[in-house]
């Protein structure tokens, strides 16, 4: 049985524009769970009575100052935790020209010592990122994204069309951005761990996009004047088992992680997770069916 997953494409377009539309709309409006690296800072990782809350937690602190008082604190749950929690304490302290900046070495003693008293726990890490550092880490990781993107376009063009590379590169800021939204409407912390997870993503999925590729290819030539819709249609077709196995075998193995772990593991499983997913869909329902529009024959 085949399935017409190219006469379905309008409906599919249209969903994903729903999805992207809803992705930006969250950017905007509620914002992304900035990890360490992207707003720069301290990070202290406490070890505390398992009865603690984070509204406790920060009851306490609030009397080290204002920077403790607007402070960043999560709980960050680990797989068999059951004698303590962990919490993580964000804070970013200013100088007198109200510039971040990080603490000294005597600072950081001190308020390590103050943190282990009032909430009768121990300072498991103190990790500090400067201002230029987290705005240098921004700067590298778009110029990393984009130029990932324009590597993948110019390697398609070259190794198909030019009107596959432009499929390509759609079908995979479709994945970035959705996948992002997820990030955004569920709050988890976007830190290097899911930008890797992003980056991952991308070669992910535009490895299935080109398999796919590959076949319409194949069949363009093997049915020359066939009508370019039918030769995408059986193309995606003959590779979907192939597709669909691949595919499930990744998304469990991420899944466990997302289960199972903590800190920026978790980050990754999560974007990984979603992006399975989604680059799975993108490469039947966006990345093939959008070429359609500019290519006559193959």
């Amino acid at each position: 049985m085949k399935i017409d997953f190219v006469g379905k494409r309008y409906f599919f377009m249209a969903l994903s524009a729903v999805l992207i539309i809803v992705s930006i709309i969250s950017f905007f409006t509620k914002g992304f769970n900035l990890g360490l690296e992207f707003i720069g800072g301290s990070e202290i990782v406490v070890k505390a009575s398992k009865d603690m809350t984070v509204a406790d937690v920060r009851q306490k602190i609030s009397s080290l100052g204002q920077e403790f008082t607007n402070a960043r604190i999560l709980e960050v749950h680990a797989l068999g935790q059951e004698t303590d929690k962990t919490f993580s304490i964000v804070v970013a302290p200013k100088d007198e020209k109200g510039q971040l900046r990080v603490y000294t070495a005597d600072e950081k003693a001190e308020i390590s010592k103050k943190i282990e008293n009032l909430l009768n726990a121990k300072v498991a890490s103190f990790n500090e990122i400067s201002g230029d550092a987290a705005n240098e880490i921004k700067n590298l990781t778009w110029k990393a994204i984009v130029f990932t993107l324009l590597g993948i376009l110019v390697y398609v063009a070259l190794r198909f069309k030019f009107s596959f590379g432009v499929g390509a590169i759609l079908a995979l800021i479709h994945d970035v951005i959705i996948t992002m939204g997820f990030y955004s409407i569920f709050g988890i912390e976007m830190n290097i761990a899911a930008i890797a997870a992003l980056l991952t993503l991308v070669g992910y999925s535009v490895n299935d996009t080109i398999i796919v590729f590959d076949r319409i290819r194949e069949f363009g030539k093997k049915f020359r004047g066939k009508d370019i819709a039918t030769i995408v249609n059986d193309s995606i077709n003959s590779v979907l088992v192939r597709t669909i196995n691949t595919s499930l075998t990744t998304f469990f193995t991420v899944l466990m992680l997302l289960l199972f772990s903590t800190g920026g593991i978790k980050s990754f499983a999560f974007g990984m997770t979603i992006g399975v997913v989604v680059g799975t869909y993108s490469s039947i329902f966006i990345a093939s069916p959008v070429v359609i529009k500019w290519v006559k024959s193959v």
